[in-house]
């Protein structure tokens, strides 16, 4: 006996029955890939994969200089975000560089200093300091190492030269609070190394040259 005919409507259910399962299918395989991608590339940074460490922190750095300014970041801090370069990368770490300057305001009929360059670098450091350490997808650093540079002049011209480095540890990071300490505390608890002259302004530093030790990058779910 023939099965009888589908009505016409119920033909348009079972094509739509059909068009979503479809859709579920196809978006559940792309899950599933990006999935184990994202496992991927944790497993290299874990085993601290030097090119798996600079591809993920590079490509976060490069989108840091065209997001928007975050509502509790002052415009001068986010420059100096979007200033940073990725200089370094070790088995467990990296080093970056990016730029600060005093901030000035007009003052009645004066422009004068709001905010000095001291100021500006241990934001900028506290700063990029929480973002690399926390904010870059599937890798954990043990060691993030931050230099500030600012601008010098003199009869010769001006030049960027280091005024404020500072090694930002994982053992000290995670027992910060960070929303609840000034960027001074937290440059401090890392030990950041400046110097300053006899009228309180930021002096070049040298940097620490650091050699890779033991892989210890690594990725866990707390």
């Amino acid at each position: 006996m023939l099965l009888p005919l589908l009505a016409a409507s119920d033909w348009g259910i079972a094509i739509g029955i059909g068009v979503i399962l479809l859709l579920f299918l196809i978006v559940g395989y792309v899950i599933i890939q990006g999935t184990r991608v994202q496992l991927y590339w944790r497993k290299q940074a874990e085993g601290g994969n030097v090119e798996a460490i600079r591809t993920l922190v590079g490509d976060e750095v490069t989108r840091w200089k065209t997001a928007r300014t975050p509502k509790d970041v002052t415009p001068a801090v986010w420059h100096g975000v979007q200033s940073a370069v990725l200089l370094d990368v070790w088995p467990d770490g990296v080093r970056l560089s990016a730029s600060a300057e005093g901030q000035y305001a007009l003052v009645g009929t004066e422009r004068r200093e709001v905010s000095s360059l001291l100021k500006e670098a241990m934001k900028l450091t506290a700063r990029l300091g929480e973002m690399v350490m926390y904010d870059v997808p599937n890798v954990k650093l043990a060691h993030a190492e931050i230099d500030v540079y600012s601008t010098y002049r003199d009869q010769e011209g001006s030049s960027q030269r280091c005024i404020m480095s500072t090694d930002c540890r994982r053992e000290v990071a995670d027992q910060l609070d960070w929303d609840g300490l000034d960027a001074e505390d937290i440059v401090h608890a890392f030990g950041g190394r400046f110097s300053l002259d006899d009228r309180g302004n930021p002096l070049p530093v040298a940097i620490e040259e650091r050699t890779s030790g033991v892989p210890a990058a690594f990725y866990k779910d707390d």
